[in-house]
């Protein structure tokens, strides 16, 4: 069929008086195209007429598509058993031509960023090959959305103290942040809401006002208004994960940085320039850093348990040994656990990511050599009072000690005796009872009370017959 030029040059030289052949014969078209077009007399391309095997169906193609909620499947199956002969591809294209199910696609738009104004925020799961193993990754990434400059870095996880730590990092990467932070509707961010009406977490709107920036989310299925920072992920797992083995996760997000300066300094054919050069022009735009920046940790308490470890994301963590039992404050941020006693940090580690259920033990938290807690254990108070009182009862009473196995109420009634009782008579029943390896204490009673019987509980003599 003849394009709607040709049909025009066609109608132009017959006015100028020549004929079909020499028309036809000059731009290349059938002399009966040109007599048809002379003869409508116009240059309009008449609409093409083609008989369409559903047409008679189409009454029943919209009930039918009604019913069963779009599933063409079984829209063709219902159609087959009423008799009609259409193939699948014939109902699907029936349908995309006169709008059954479907709706005309919009034109896409297209966002303009000044200098400082937004920068986008969103993670996306990856696979990473860490010591050989294919391990399961969360990758953060924040992009600068004037000069597209980029930053990302790989978790385990990702809740909001990672989003507060990765995005203090990012924005010290850019040495200042843009006045807006848009994100999609994640829990990590949102309290409430969703796009326009959405209400961050208040620990989150405390995190970016001390940045100076807001943020803001695009509505439910809007993921192009994020597109600066969804973009990047496939060049991401594409040409920084692919093929590549780290060593543990402080190399996997050591080379991420590495490869963010690679990416940033190279040119850009699509910018016409590089992302670093883009962002010298964006950077006096920024907001700028705070002068003091505290690092972003995870509080939470643990008790020193009785090997004298405290237990963090299932990692245990050494403390000193002098603390079990005791409730400690810990403080997790990306790279360190720290232990602290009140104000006090008694025990800092480097934080450990996995195996999962391992041990990161300090060697000075635990005792010296062959002076473990159970070989040498601290004396009692009354073993040292008594000793002080009489050096002599340090025997008898290392003795005892070990008949009692750990329990003092021997040691305090102990005590007692030796601060109630006259001394020499209790230092000789106490080496009676030594002598023969005698420690019950109920017996050594007795035998100091029958010591000094004599002197302390004297008898009145019986009156003789003849003196009454």
């Amino acid at each position: 069929m003849l394009d709607e030029a040709t049909r025009t040059a066609i109608l132009k030289l017959h006015e100028q008086g020549h004929g079909s052949r020499m028309i036809a014969r000059t731009l290349g078209a059938a002399r009966s195209s040109v007599r048809r077009v002379i003869g409508s007399g116009h240059a309009q391309v008449p609409p093409l007429v083609r008989a369409e095997l559903a047409e008679a169906w189409r009454d029943a193609i919209r009930e039918l598509y009604a019913r069963y909620e779009g599933h063409m499947g079984r829209v063709h199956e219902e159609l087959l058993q009423r008799g009609a002969t259409l193939s699948y591809p014939a109902l699907t294209a029936f349908c995309r031509k006169h709008g059954i199910g479907t709706a005309p696609p919009l034109p896409a738009g297209r966002y303009e960023f000044p200098a400082g104004v937004e920068m986008q925020h969103d993670t996306s799961p990856h696979q990473a090959k860490i010591r050989g193993v294919l391990t399961r990754v969360q990758t953060a990434s924040l992009v600068l959305c004037y000069s597209r400059m980029i930053f990302f870095q790989m978790y385990p996880r990702f809740t909001r103290f990672e989003c507060k730590a990765f995005l203090a990092q990012a924005i010290a990467y850019f040495q200042g942040a843009a006045a807006t932070c848009m994100v999609d509707n994640s829990h990590v961010v949102v309290a409430a809401g969703s796009g326009a009406t959405m209400i961050p977490a208040p620990e989150m709107v405390a995190f970016a006002e001390r940045y100076g920036f807001v943020f803001q989310a695009h509505e439910k299925g809007d993921a192009n208004r994020s597109a600066r920072v969804e973009a990047p992920f496939h060049r991401i797992e594409q040409g920084f994960l692919t093929g590549e083995d780290f060593a543990d996760w402080n190399e996997l997000n050591q080379r991420a940085r590495v490869t963010c300066e690679s990416w940033n300094a190279k040119f850009s054919n699509k910018l016409h320039a590089s992302r670093r050069e883009l962002f010298t022009a964006e950077q006096p735009y920024l907001k700028p850093l705070p002068p003091f920046v505290p690092e972003v940790y995870q509080l939470c308490t643990r008790i020193v348990d009785a090997e004298g470890y405290v237990h963090v994301n299932r990692i245990s963590y050494s403390a000193p040994y002098r603390l079990i039992g005791r409730a400690l404050e810990v403080r997790e941020t990306l790279d360190r656990v720290d232990l602290y006693e009140g104000p006090r940090r008694v025990a800092t580690h480097a934080r450990a990511y996995g195996p999962l259920d391992i041990r990161v033990t300090d060697p000075a938290h635990r005792p010296p050599r062959g002076q473990g807690l159970g070989r040498h254990p601290q004396p009692a108070p009354e073993e040292i009072e008594m000793v002080q009182l009489e050096p002599r009862v340090a025997s008898f009473l290392q003795a005892l000690k070990q008949q009692a196995g750990g329990r003092r109420a021997p040691l305090r009634r102990l005590l007692s005796m030796l601060q109630e009782y006259p001394r020499e008579a209790f230092l000789t029943a106490l080496a009676s009872a030594e002598r023969y390896r005698l420690f019950d204490l109920d017996r050594l009673e007795k035998m100091v009370l029958r010591q000094i019987a004599d002197d302390y509980f004297v008898l009145a003599l019986e009156p003789e017959s003849g003196d009454e």
